[in-house]
């Protein structure tokens, strides 16, 4: 048996998390529902206009493991903080929500990365990021017994932009297929597909074996004005794609089979931060623990609903209990 359901790489970030309204944005120059890299400088000053924020521990694959964790699924990052107070947080959050993180932190160098994300009245997020010491993972971090030991490795467009992580990416899916494990890969962001997209299609054709992508960075991928026509293409590149479209739901798609996933009823959306990271949690929970891609997309919609019930990118009840009812039916 694996000793992980899933390990993810991926950027190591505290979210500060504010409600402002669209002024703000136009204020400030933000460019609404992306994520835009940022310095330092520009961190400290956006930080300083924003107002009273909540700080929580953040990062895509991040998010997602620990929503694995709270279906109760065994579940490891592998990210990178400097030795200091947000450093801290996120590897004291992340290892209290039950993920295992062994990465040692950097003693010396820039500090750990943070997002700044802006939640409008319409629950859309903006978020600008300083990645900080989460850009600087390479080779050296990963953990080739870790990827090994996980039937998922799952990995976050994210880092792509950074030339070591890129490395160790490709260093893990070699680590990962080696011993008969599953590729899994999240595009994270329309600006990210643009910024990769050739390189991003090459990975879909020969090292991932489940793509998660919403509407928007499917489309962006292969350059198409028509879901439908992005799914056709898709489900000749890898074995899985689950494709979200917000409160449309999500279809799971393989080359012979399609399966339409209703969005999981919710009472009131406050923040859509950590949408799609939890939709994978549930989904690879699913896939890890042997049920049907249906029920998979399920698990993973629900897991979705509750996190965009709340501010912030990490569930605030326990996955497993709610899941009992849909696996009880």
């Amino acid at each position: 048996m694996s000793r992980f359901d899933a390990v993810g790489i991926g950027n190591a970030l505290v979210d500060v998390l504010s409600h402002e309204t669209d002024e703000f944005l136009v204020e400030h120059g933000l460019a609404k529902g992306g994520m835009t890299l940022i310095d330092a400088q520009l961190a400290e000053g956006l930080y300083a206009a924003m107002g009273p924020a909540v700080e929580v521990s953040g990062g895509s694959a991040a998010n997602t493991m620990v929503g694995i964790a709270s279906f109760g699924g065994r579940s490891a990052f592998v990210g990178r903080v400097s030795d200091d107070e947000l450093g801290a947080v996120f590897a004291h959050d992340i290892r209290a929500a039950g993920v295992e993180f062994t990465t040692s932190p950097a003693k010396e160098g820039v500090p750990s990365g943070r997002c700044l994300v802006v939640v409008t009245p319409d629950a859309k997020r903006t978020m600008h990021t300083f990645l900080g010491a989460s850009a600087q993972l390479g080779p050296a971090d990963l953990d080739h017994d870790l990827v090994a030991g996980a039937q998922v490795l799952y990995l976050e467009g994210y880092l792509w932009d950074e030339p070591e992580a890129k490395d160790a990416f490709r260093e893990a899916i070699g680590g990962a297929h080696a011993a008969g494990n599953r590729v899994a890969f999240t595009l994270s962001d329309g600006f990210c597909v643009d910024r990769h997209r050739a390189e991003f299609l090459e990975l879909l054709q020969h090292d991932v074996d489940v793509l998660f992508a919403n509407e928007d960075e499917i489309k962006a991928l292969y350059q198409v004005n028509e879901f439908d026509d992005a799914l056709q293409a898709v489900r000749d590149h890898c074995e899985i794609a689950a494709l979200t479209r917000s409160e449309k739901g999500a279809v799971i798609v393989t080359r012979d089979e399609v399966h339409m996933i209703d969005a999981h009823p919710v009472a009131r959306v406050v923040d859509t931060t950590g949408a799609g990271d939890l939709f994978a949690a549930g989904f690879l929970h699913g896939l890890t623990r042997g049920y049907d891609l249906g029920t998979s997309g399920r698990l993973g919609a629900l897991a979705a609903a509750e996190v965009i019930s709340h501010l912030g990118a990490r569930p605030e009840q326990p996955l497993a209990q709610l899941a009992r009812p849909l696996l009880a039916g």
